[in-house]
């Protein structure tokens, strides 16, 4: 059965508390200083079973322009609104304010109560409810029906209950397929079972022994248990008012305005992209980098507004803005929003929420503005799109993709899927993997080629650069297996070769001018000649007059063809001389076990400077191994 929350909305002692009790026996003032000052301070609850047998949760929300933050909190993911206006008093400064409130929080149903009709006689009731279908024109309250009742004398009431009941069966429940949220409004201790949360649970589900985190702290606990509409169960769905006892979490740990979601699936931001909605009642233009008051959940923040599409925004107007706060909040996109003064107690607007976690704009910038446009109009398969091509080659891990486009689990991996199927977007390791627009895929793989060919032109004569330096050159996210998938897919295109662990394109061939291949030729004979007492490449260059980077370029391709052996840095072996004393070496350990560097280097009949390089050669070869200061055969040889 869909779950349905009814809030409250309207001035103060309108009668929304006692409207409350009279359709549910339930005094939602719990407070002393609530008792005491006969006002609603704190957000009240209570729950009711329609005719139907629908249950719905009520929220009922202070009234006092003092507390509007906490009417905000309340009214922050309900279904249906009760405007609530006594005949006696009729409009007055919160029931508008409120209103306003509903309408940028996206509440798209509801019904006019106008109450107290005891005190008024029926023709200025009449004349409330006429006012009150003029002040709700243009709103989604307009057309929406007007019930006059007395919670006094419960006239009125059944046919407040009877209205209820078909806007509840008219509302579209909410589906518990999304990430799991809930909003905390309320943190109290129950002896005997510690810390209890309530709030209204916005999205997803949640069970009894699930493990919880508590944002933006991260503290992680259990949950202990689970009440909706004061009844124990065991799985809490979207749309159900939920108290939730946990453990492991300290009541200190835990304010309003925090959100319990599972472990390592929302990260709180510090900036949103959103689209405002600056109220025609708004005293002032809103002008660029201005701080104000920002309701999200059930949390407040203060937010610096950056205009992105103009220099104010003026009463009335709308346009994008980034929000940046002084500290984290959870955001969905599509999360709904109010901005308040940062001083003055006063609604200037609200919104939504198109980005969570965008990057830093740049002002006034077309595209910039193009894309805010698309994720605020465009189709799911646009907005999917947008976000992975915004990522370059970095790409998408599907944490993150679920965060930035708040689409339910099942239908994103099927979106996903179509996209793969049209070859808009790749994936590594399958639907939980990072996805990349297929342009941020051919971005990578021409990244690759062009270093390698670069490296071709810088170093002529070497092969090409290994695997390891060509990912290095790559940004960090790029990650080994999508490496790997991108270079099998270039060796399978024969744009790329791979020899010896080295990446060389196609095009590419290490050609040797006549006078190279002399040098080539000269260098390698010197080796030879030198055995275990091989030239530095600085005496090389002496003797054969050249240059020492033309020697350089040769060795290395001469390292690189397996001529020579590099032993350290500009330390070079012929590769014959270094086979026959491995050969000699390995003789000598199967017959006397170990050897110290004294015994080697008397079997090589060369100085210290030729002989540690060669020994230790043979140890990072794996030939030997070293037990002190002697060496051992490894095993297996």
């Amino acid at each position: 059965m869909k779950q349905i929350v009814l809030g409250t909305a309207g001035h103060i002692d309108h009668g929304k508390t006692a409207l409350i009790k009279a359709l549910t026996g339930i005094d939602t003032d719990r407070l002393k200083e609530e008792k005491e000052r006969g006002i609603t301070i704190e957000l009240g609850f209570a729950s009711l079973v329609l005719p139907s047998g629908l249950r719905m949760g009520i929220v009922d929300v202070p009234g006092h322009e003092k507390f509007v933050k906490h009417m905000v909190a309340g009214a922050w993911g309900i279904d249906l609104v009760a405007l609530v206006v006594a005949a006696d008093e009729g409009i007055m400064p919160q029931t508008r304010e409120h209103l306003d409130i509903c309408r940028l929080l996206g509440v798209q149903k509801g019904l006019v109560v106008v109450s107290k009709i005891d005190l008024a006689d029926p023709e200025l009731v009449q004349l409330v409810g006429e006012e009150l279908r003029e002040l709700v024109k243009g709103t989604f309250l307009e057309g929406a029906p007007v019930v006059d009742v007395s919670s006094l004398t419960g006239e009125g009431i059944p046919q407040l209950l009877t209205t209820l009941d078909r806007l509840a069966n008219e509302v579209q429940g909410r589906t518990s397929e999304g990430l799991f949220r809930l909003p905390i409004d309320r943190v109290f201790i129950m002896k005997g079972f510690g810390a209890v949360v309530t709030g209204t649970l916005v999205s997803g589900s949640i069970s009894v022994g699930d493990t919880v985190q508590i944002l933006p702290s991260l503290r992680e606990g259990k949950v202990r248990g689970i009440q909706v509409h004061n009844e124990i169960v065991e799985m809490a769905r979207a749309g159900q008012r939920t108290a939730v006892n946990l453990q492991g979490i300290e009541k200190s740990h835990i304010n309003r305005g925090d959100v319990i979601v599972h472990p390592q699936t929302i990260t709180p931001t510090y900036m949103v992209d959103a689209y405002l909605d600056h109220l025609p009642t708004s005293p002032r233009p809103l002008r660029n980098r201005r701080k104000q008051r920002f309701h999200i959940g059930t949390s407040s923040r203060l937010a610096t507004i950056v205009l992105l599409d103009r220099e104010e925004l003026a009463p009335g107007e709308k346009g994008f803005v980034q929000l940046r706060f002084e500290k984290p909040v959870v955001a969905f996109s599509q999360d709904r929003f109010v901005i308040r003064g940062s001083s003055a107690i006063q609604t200037l607007g609200g919104g939504v929420v198109i980005d969570s976690h965008p990057a830093k704009h740049k002002r006034l910038a077309r595209d910039v503005f193009a894309g805010l446009k698309i994720l605020r109009e465009g189709k799911e398969e646009e907005v999917v799109i947008h976000h992975l091509a915004s990522s370059g080659g970095r790409g998408m891990a599907i944490r993150e993709l679920r965060e930035r486009v708040n689409i339910p689990p099942g239908r994103l991996s099927k979106l996903l899927r179509e996209l793969m199927a049209k070859g808009e977007i790749v994936t590594i390791d399958g639907d939980e993997g990072r996805f990349l627009h297929h342009l941020g895929y051919e971005q990578l793989k021409k990244k690759t080629l062009s270093y390698i060919l670069e490296f071709h032109e810088k170093y002529p004569l070497k092969l090409g650069p290994s695997m390891e330096e060509v990912k290095s050159k790559l940004p960090k996210t790029v990650e080994a297996k999508l490496f790997h998938r991108m270079l099998r897919e270039l060796v399978e295109s024969k744009e790329v070769l791979i020899e010896k662990d080295k990446l060389r394109l196609s095009t590419h061939r290490v050609s040797l001018r006549d006078d190279q291949k002399r040098l080539k030729n000269r260098v390698e004979g010197l080796f030879a000649q030198g055995g275990l007492q091989s030239p530095s490449l600085k005496e090389l260059a002496s003797k054969l007059s050249t240059d020492e980077s033309e020697v350089r370029n040769v060795v290395r391709l001469l390292v690189e063809e397996g001529v020579i052996i590099k032993a350290k840095e500009d330390m070079y072996f012929h590769r014959e001389a270094v086979e026959n004393l491995k050969g000699e070496l390995i003789q000598f350990l199967r017959a006397h076990r170990e050897i110290t560097t004294a015994q080697f280097k008397q079997m090589t009949k060369v100085s210290r400077k030729y002989a540690i390089p060669l020994i230790e050669y043979f140890d990072n070869s794996r030939i030997t191994i070293r037990v002190g200061e002697k060496r051992l055969l490894r095993g297996g040889l």
